[in-house]
């Protein structure tokens, strides 16, 4: 089987999955609840998530440890279950996925550097953690996603390579400002993140939720204009978040996503999937419209 990066690198534009908490809402999950102990108490929930994105038609698909850091889940008492709870992650994405592929999720620790909350080093060694367990569980490489500070990020990629022989993506959330520009809530810009972390040495850049599909073409584009080769991962929300009835919707169809894939191609992206609101009907539409070109 070719690997992840030979797709890439000849030009294949690959499937991603969608939401995880979406799925394990709908399957239980509760408010203030971990979604990362599950692995350890309902793995088969988990694991048939990641079989519905695969059954959907994902070329590659995530794990539930976008949580999974020792600083999160010290918050539940199970920082002493971090390696097992990654470990185990990574297995159950692995046996859904089979000849797919499968990118650990390493999300935000909620901790900042800047305000002297944990030290360079202590990052390091939960982000290292983190994907020692998930390599070991099966996972082809690691996805450093919904990342907002650079130093945080790179502390993350420095963990992953200190610790793990694997392929590394890296996505940002970025959200357009009056000025209709795009930047993180710590204020980088999409050219920043690229330039800072291809120096770091990741394989993958991108971008993740914040955005519906429309807006992460100009994102896309932001990110080609440091680096045309390189390529660029998309898990877009199901369009922009609006209130009913006291709940969080996301109200972009299936179909209306799907519309976006050629434009988003074209902008240069070579992962598309999905992020907040998205559900296996999302990500078939979207691998059946890639198919279809």
């Amino acid at each position: 089987m070719k690997s992840l990066m030979e797709k890439l690198k000849q030009g294949e534009t690959l499937v991603s999955d969608g939401a995880w908490g979406t799925l394990l809402q709908n399957m239980g999950l509760q408010t203030g609840e971990s979604p990362e102990s599950w692995n350890l108490t309902r793995p088969d929930r988990v694991r048939s998530v990641a079989q519905q994105y695969v059954d959907a038609g994902s070329d590659l698909v995530l794990t539930n440890s976008f949580g999974g850091n020792r600083f999160k889940l010290e918050q539940y008492g199970l920082s002493d279950k971090t390696a097992d709870i990654n470990r185990i992650a990574a297995r159950l994405s692995r046996e859904a996925a089979k000849d797919r592929h499968v990118l650990g999720s390493i999300g935000p620790t909620g901790k900042m550097l800047i305000m002297g909350d944990v030290t360079e080093t202590e990052l390091i060694e939960a982000f290292g953690t983190q994907a020692r367990a998930l390599t070991e569980g099966g996972a082809d490489g690691v996805c450093i996603e919904t990342m907002s500070a650079l130093d945080e990020a790179l502390c993350a990629i420095q963990g992953v390579r200190e610790n793990a022989d694997c392929t590394i993506a890296c996505t940002f959330t970025f959200e357009r400002t009056k000025l209709g520009e795009y930047r993180t809530m710590m204020g980088v810009s999409p050219g920043e993140m690229a330039e800072a972390v291809l120096k770091a040495g990741v394989d993958i850049i991108g971008t993740n939720c914040g955005n519906g599909m429309e807006r992460m073409v100009d994102i896309v584009r932001e990110l080609r204009e440091v680096d045309q080769t390189v390529p660029v991962l998309v898990h877009a929300n199901a369009g922009m978040p609006v209130l009913q009835e006291g709940k969080t919707l996301f109200p972009e169809s299936p179909e209306e996503m799907a519309g976006w894939v050629g434009a988003l191609r074209d902008a240069g992206a070579g992962i598309i999937g999905g992020c907040c609101g998205t559900t296996p009907a999302h990500i078939r539409a979207i691998a059946e419209t890639l198919r279809s070109f």
